[in-house]
């Protein structure tokens, strides 16, 4: 058979990850959405759009009625239910069986067998897969956990049996406090799974995190494609992943893959699924669970085999074999993925939502950016947080990784707390770099305290450069004739500009004194006076000499140039200018009228309660010989003068305040 129309039942970057291959295909998408979701990426890039419910996912994504009903009015004749929501569901995989609809995935029953950790550890050891020494019978009452647990030896994981993503998860160092685990992890799975049925297995120390790719078709065709190192993670969700593994070799790559594909026959599988296994120290490893949908880190297999995932899944879903055999696999060059999430990591990393106000995306030599988001696009609270996946690959595995950390220093998202400083900061990590980093990796290197990225005395002074450079290139494109290089200039000595920030809790005074046209001496509190000079300037970038380094910057002001998003390459951060002297552009229509330059106030030729029409002459400014008329932008009233005729005056000091007629 041949899939005409797909319907894709997920959202953001999955979504549009389906759409390109679709496209690619000829194959016709349709897009689901909430309330939440009504204008999002995905919605805009389909060829249909069908609403399926409120924004809460249990009335809209989680909503099998509503995304069938969605399938049928469209004509669908497939789904693909990407990952997370639904795509691990074997009731959804029967119902859309049912329904005479082709699900893009493997049987029900793999989904559901593989999908209780109990079952399919059980099922594994029948298959002759490596699995922890454990407990996953059926018995589930505290005593016989607690005596079970007794005869595995502790440490010991506690795990539901329903479910993963480190919910329903436990570590006991010793008998003591097991039976409030137990009851901890239960309620846990319970709510997030349904079932408050638990497993028990050998903690095995400071593994990793390695998984395999494998892909089944319905001739009986079982392949693997390498495997991928997850072993970053924060309270087990990954964090970065790569492909191949850093330490593997070609024996343990062949044990691991014969290891995955004999989970895969053991179950008739057919389709994309990912075997994972803990790798311990001495090499010997683990069956750990089998997850039967696309992987979120499916990416760097892409790379790194040049094989399109979601082509073989629709392929495979319309009856076609895998069309590749084990010995038309090879692995060539190395890929890495970190996931760049909407998050706090200085308050625990608790999700942030809002709206993108800016993104300048990752960019750069073999960079791939799979996002869910753009620049005026929102951040839900109703959904996973995640804004895209950012992948680098190279040659080998130290490009790669150069590769990646450089195109995340040249990127910035405003509007949004994001995880790119922490990113980039554990890429930088001499155990990442080495490749030595277990699952104990961000333990070992952040501890409880998690990471904090705070602007120091360098960062500061750039900030309020920017602010400044800034604000003198709005006072130049708002003034008439006014030549760039009288914006420094003044009659009197050198003016300087002052700027206060707040910084954890305290204030940071900068000072910014103009040398020349593109040199300046800016100190922090009471610092000696760093000479920084402008090699180029924009709205958004800066280029200067530091220290003996050059430094290229992303900044975005506010509109009114009161405060500043700064990003170099390892920080992202906000200022506000609390000081109330500078820094502050002319804001288009607001009816502040402020200098465009330092220079001589001459002439103020309007008084208070005077009505002004745009372009009335209000104010005449001396600078360098040369007079310049500053113009009224709206029409209003002036309501206060607070300069004088005869001083001198700072740019952007308040001249006069125009009060707007009401519209």
């Amino acid at each position: 058979m041949k899939i005409k129309k797909l319907l894709i039942a997920n959202r953001g970057e999955i979504a549009r990850r389906i759409i390109r291959t679709a496209n690619k295909l000829g194959i016709k998408t349709v897009a689901i959405y909430s309330d939440a979701d009504e204008n999002a990426l995905h919605v805009r890039q389909a060829d249909e759009t069908f609403y399926i419910g409120q924004s809460a996912p249990a009335e809209s994504y989680l909503n099998i009625e509503n995304i069938l009903k969605a399938t049928a009015d469209s004509g669908s004749d497939a789904i693909h239910p990407g990952y997370g929501f639904l795509s691990e569901n074997a009731k959804f995989a029967e119902a859309c069986v049912a329904a005479g609809i082709v699900f893009v995935g493997p049987s029900p029953y793999a989904i559901e067998l593989m999908g209780d950790k109990a079952k399919a550890k059980r099922a594994m050891i029948d298959a002759g897969v490596p699995c922890v020494p454990g407990y996953q019978g059926e018995d589930q009452d505290i005593e016989t956990l607690a005596s079970e647990a007794e005869k595995v030896g502790y440490p010991i994981m506690i795990k539901a049996a329903a479910g993963g993503g480190g919910r329903g998860m436990r570590m006991i160092n010793k008998a003591k406090g097991l039976e409030a685990a137990i009851e901890a992890a239960r309620s846990e799975a319970i709510n997030a799974f349904g079932s408050g049925d638990l497993i028990l297995e050998k903690a095995v120390i400071r593994p990793r995190h390695v998984e395999v790719q494998v892909f089944g078709d319905s001739q009986g065709n079982v392949i693997y494609l390498g495997e991928r190192d997850c072993s970053i993670q924060r309270r087990h969700q990954k964090v970065i992943e790569e492909a191949p593994c850093p330490i593997m070799t070609w024996e343990l790559r062949q044990q691991m893959g014969e290891a995955a594909v004999a989970a895969a026959r053991a179950v008739d599988y057919g389709g994309a699924g990912t075997v994972e296994f803990l790798l311990a120290e001495d090499m010997s490893f683990y069956f750990l669970e089998m997850n039967t949908r696309l992987q979120v880190e499916h990416p760097v297999t892409e790379l790194v085999t040049g094989l399109d995932l979601v082509e073989l899944q629709l392929n495979v879903a319309a009856g076609q074999t895998v069309g590749v055999t084990q010995e038309d696999v090879t692995l060539d060059g190395h890929a890495i993925e970190i996931r760049l999430y909407a998050e706090d990591p200085a308050n625990d990393f608790l999700p942030s939502t809002g709206r993108v106000e800016q993104w300048l995306e990752p960019r750069g030599k073999a960079i791939r950016v799979d996002k869910g988001v753009e620049t005026g696009d929102a951040v839900s609270s109703y959904y996973d947080p995640m804004i895209a996946k950012v992948i680098a690959y190279g040659s080998g595995r130290e490009e790669a990784r150069r590769l990646l950390i450089s195109a995340m220093s040249d990127s910035m998202l405003v509007g949004l707390q994001t995880n790119r400083d922490f990113l980039i900061d554990a890429l930088g990590k001499e155990d990442f770099v080495s490749g030595r980093a277990t699952t104990a990796f961000i333990a070992d290197q952040y501890g409880d305290a998690g990471f904090q990225s705070i602007p120091d005395s360098t960062d500061l002074c750039l900030a309020a450069l920017a602010q400044f450079k800034s604000a003198n290139l709005n006072a130049q494109q708002a003034s008439l004739g006014v030549n760039k290089e009288l914006l420094n200039w003044s009659t009197a000595e050198l003016l300087e500009s002052v700027f206060i920030y707040q910084v954890s809790g305290s204030e940071q005074t900068v000072v910014i004194r103009p040398l020349e046209e593109a040199t300046y001496l800016v100190r922090v509190n009471d610092r000696p006076a760093v000479s920084i000079e402008v090699k180029s300037f924009d709205t958004n970038t800066m280029r200067v000499y530091l220290h003996g380094k050059y430094h290229s910057l992303l900044f975005l002001p506010s509109p009114d140039n009161r405060s500043l998003t700064l990003t170099t390459p390892t920080k992202q951060f906000f200022v506000e200018d609390i000081s109330g002297l500078s820094g502050v552009a002319n804001a288009a229509g607001d009816g502040i009228v402020r200098a465009p330059m330092h220079g001589q106030l001459l002439e103020i030729v309007v008084s208070e309660t005077d009505a002004v029409i745009p372009g009335q002459r209000l104010a005449v400014l001396e600078a360098m010989k040369m007079h310049h008329e500053i113009l009224a932008e709206i029409s209003g009233r002036v309501s206060a003068i607070p300069a004088k005729a005869g001083t001198q005056i700072a740019m952007d000091t308040i001249i006069m305040e125009i009060e707007p007629y009401e519209a």
